[in-house]
């Protein structure tokens, strides 16, 4: 029988080399008729199977992109004030939280500038007081000369003597009350200050590297330490170009990190700039699933980029089809429930189901278990193999 089989394989697949589906579903039924001489008389007993409906899906094609795990808050921690060092509070790989003190900067020279500052408004602002009090005197003076313009003791050399000392007095105040509020700003300047000469963090996350020490002269900006958000996290992918145009803000994709797993990330944004050389645009993806802690800043991605439109195809489960002769055959459950072997033509794998490409309509039952044991046209009976 399996010379029968192999002269007719190299007759219609040899020399001519005839691939037409016509021809494969006649070799086909060669095949099954052979089979069924060889088996003989079909035994009545039903067979026990497990089946599977051919269903429609869509198939979304992707192209795996790498990328990589990025922190949306990472940066050099500077000093505002200008001192000596006096505190390094944190160390290397120490996890800080927001508004905790990192390093201490001359708190006492800080202290005192402050307590200079408010010594000089306190200053100024007596001194305001002083030309307020002279010039309200000089008002209730020319107050008084304008009462007994109707008397011979008005003298009217006295009355602009008056004015222009109300005019002086207004002047001398402004010029106080001015200096108090320039007096009030270094003040509130040297508290900043004294503030400042604390060095806090400014978001929650890992001190990656130290720049200062113990006794070390800062001036203001100078890098106190490099601190890195570990728990807020993007993914970074430079894309082809020709790819960029299905990523709206907004769009969903897979993602596969290190550990294998299967994620989904949104588009956050697109970058405008092409790199020249490698003809890719920077996209930013927000993971849509939990990333504090368990990714590392830098650590590898695969973004699965699609690559067309998902479309709507038949597909039929992995476990359905036999291989024969090089050909994919498939037993389809009929309406009296037996068993009637199919060829088929199959496309791309999608997940644990071939893509239908012909012999197969959507709703139909295909045997996925025990058809290995089967013969056309055999009873069936659909349950458990156990």
């Amino acid at each position: 029988m399996s010379s029968c089989l192999n002269l007719m394989f190299n007759l219609f697949w040899g020399p001519w080399g005839l691939t037409c589906m016509r021809v494969r579903k006649f070799l086909a039924a060669m095949i099954l008729a052979a089979t069924t001489l060889a088996s003989g008389p079909l035994n009545a007993q039903e067979a026990l199977v497990g089946v599977d409906a051919v269903v429609l899906q869509p198939l979304s094609q992707t192209q795996p992109v790498i990328g990589r795990f990025v922190a949306k808050q990472a940066g050099v921690v500077s000093a505002r004030v200008a001192g000596a060092v006096t505190e390094v509070r944190v160390e290397v790989g120490d996890r800080v939280k927001r508004g905790e003190i990192l390093v201490v900067i001359d708190l006492q020279k800080m202290t005192l500038l402050r307590d200079a500052a408010r010594a000089e408004a306190d200053q100024a602002q007596a001194a305001e007081n002083a030309a307020r009090a002279r010039h309200n005197k000089s008002q209730n003076e020319l107050s008084r000369i304008e009462g007994i313009q109707d008397s011979v003791a008005y003298s009217a050399a006295r009355h602009e003597d008056a004015v222009q000392s109300v005019f002086e007095s207004e002047a001398t105040a402004v010029g106080a009350a001015a200096a108090f509020a320039g007096a009030s700003a270094r003040l509130m300047l040297a508290e900043g200050n004294l503030i400042n000469a604390r060095v806090r963090a400014p978001y929650d996350g890992l001190v990656r590297a130290r720049h200062t020490e113990i006794g070390s002269y800062l001036q203001t900006g100078d890098g106190v330490l490099d601190l890195v958000n570990d728990t807020d996290l993007e993914i970074e992918v430079f894309v082809p170009s020709n790819r960029v145009a299905g990523l709206a803000p907004g769009t969903a994709i897979q993602v596969r990190p290190a550990d294998g797993s299967s994620q989904t990330a949104v588009v956050r944004g697109v970058g405008a700039e092409e790199n020249a050389t490698s003809r890719t645009r920077l996209v930013r993806f927000t993971p849509e699933f939990g990333t504090a802690t368990k990714y590392g800043v830098g650590e590898s991605v695969d973004a699965l980029l699609p690559l067309g439109v998902p479309r709507e195809v038949v597909t039929v489960h992995k476990d359905a089809v036999l291989t024969r002769q090089g050909m994919f055959l498939v037993y389809v459950v009929d309406k009296e429930n037996s068993a009637q072997i199919r060829p088929v033509e199959l496309g791309e794998a999608i997940g644990l189901r071939f893509e239908v490409l012909s012999g197969l309509e959507s709703g139909e039952i295909v045997v996925i278990r025990g058809n290995e044991r089967l013969r056309p046209g055999q009873a069936l009976r659909i349950g458990s193999e156990e």
